[in-house]
């Protein structure tokens, strides 16, 4: 079931895919909530986020920092960004 969309490739609704030729962004999702339809990138180029476990302290904090710094625009859900970032890259 891939979906074209403006002239890219997805597997389908709600599912993230890496962007590596990208400028800037790093990852797209086609996200679809009701019957509004969004493409929506996100995610610096060339960084990567603390893992979903990360196991030194460093990680752990670069990873609360960022849920604390976003978190009023993770709660907007499955049109915004920061909501697949947090999901994919923390």
């Amino acid at each position: 079931m891939a979906i074209t969309y403006r002239g890219e490739r997805f597997s389908g609704f709600n599912k993230p895919k890496r962007t590596p030729n990208h400028k800037t962004k790093s990852h797209a999702v086609l996200a679809k909530v009701g019957d509004v339809i969004k493409l929506i990138r996100f995610g610096q180029q060339g960084v990567s986020g603390a893992g979903k476990n990360p196991q030194s302290a460093k990680g752990k904090a670069r990873r609360k920092s960022f849920k604390a710094r976003h978190a009023k625009n993770i709660s907007k859900g499955k049109l915004s960004a920061a909501y697949w970032a947090d999901k994919v890259k923390w």
